[in-house]
């Protein structure tokens, strides 16, 4: 019917396209598309050819991108190895690449090549860096963490309105990333305007007292303006609080009981952490300089949510900007 139609413009008779989606019963903007898609290089157009391009463009499977482009492949991997994600990769190739389709691929397709067609492209074992270190797709499960209550302390919905809004960086958000069952912890704690990640090394205990003295140790050269506020679970380990508002100058907070998510930063930096700080195993292996590598990693790391800068890159801007008033 298409094909008519266009025969009959051709030969000089005055037919649109809306005409045409009205004889067939489709939108003119269907045609159009059709005729821009299907049409020779003399805009004629031919039904019986037009299908078996359709048919050729439909047949499967097609070659797989990273199969066809094994040095995209390579980069892939090296990023997945840094701890880099699918989806942090994909955008990153789409800054660097804007108009070289050939030159990137999707965060989907990444996925697809790890758990539908890692035979032909990437490393069988890179599942493994994942945050999940899942094999195949699965529905996520997990449990409610165990709080203490903090009656004295200040609450979350106590914190001034700029720790909301980020635009204004010193406020903090922490938490402890916990090996083996009983054993080993590591504190974390991230700036919520930089996203700039310092690592606490607890070799031996992770109690009130241990945590505090870690916390005041690492946070004491910051200059005042970027300790005024830190947002804390209400786990005991936080029970001297009181011990790190006074030595920092720097008020802490509290989430409400069962309420991780109110520390959404933190929980998000503490998975992109499980790269090196893997469920299950003994963290007292990682000394403090290991720490303070994979800290500076972490924050060499582009994030989407900074327009693809660094938390370092952010942090550094700070410092600069301050010393310059």
């Amino acid at each position: 019917m298409i094909a008519a139609c266009v025969r009959r413009r051709a030969q000089g008779e005055q037919i649109t396209l809306e005409e045409i989606g009205e004889l067939i019963d489709r939108d003119k903007s269907v045609i159009s598309r059709e005729l821009a898609r299907n049409s020779g290089p003399d805009g004629s157009y031919h039904g019986g050819l037009a299908n078996a391009v359709a048919h050729q463009r439909r047949r499967r499977p097609k070659e797989f991108r990273l199969v066809a482009n094994p040095r995209l492949c390579r980069q892939v991997e090296a990023w997945m190895d840094d701890g880099w994600s699918p989806k942090l990769i994909a955008l990153v190739l789409k800054r660097d690449y804007p108009h070289m389709i050939m030159e990137r691929v999707s965060h989907e397709t990444i996925y697809q090549a790890l758990y539908v067609q890692t035979r032909g492209s990437l490393r069988k074992d890179l599942y493994r860096q994942l945050s999940t270190h899942r094999p195949r797709r699965q529905p996520r499960t997990g449990a409610k963490r165990t709080n203490s209550p903090y009656k004295e302390a200040f609450k979350i919905s106590q914190r001034p309105p700029e720790v909301a809004d980020r635009a204004v960086p010193g406020h903090w958000e922490g938490d402890l990333v916990m090996g083996t069952t009983g054993g080993v912890a590591v504190g974390t704690l991230v700036e919520r305007t930089t996203r700039f990640t310092i690592l606490l090394h607890l070799p031996g205990r992770h109690d009130a007292e241990s945590v505090a003295a870690a916390m005041i140790r690492e946070m004491a050269d910051l200059p005042e303006h970027l300790r005024r506020s830190l947002t804390w679970d209400r786990g005991t380990e936080l029970a001297r609080y009181d011990q790190i508002q006074l030595d920092l100058a720097m008020p802490v907070y509290f989430c409400d009981p069962h309420s991780p998510w109110q520390r959404g930063t933190n929980e998000n930096t503490n998975r992109l952490l499980r790269h090196w700080l893997t469920k299950g195993t003994d963290l007292s292996r990682f000394t403090a300089a290991d720490l303070r590598r994979i800290a500076a990693t972490l924050n060499a790391r582009p994030r989407p949510t900074l327009d693809l800068k660094t938390p370092a890159e952010m942090l550094e801007q700070l410092l600069a900007d301050s010393a310059a008033a």
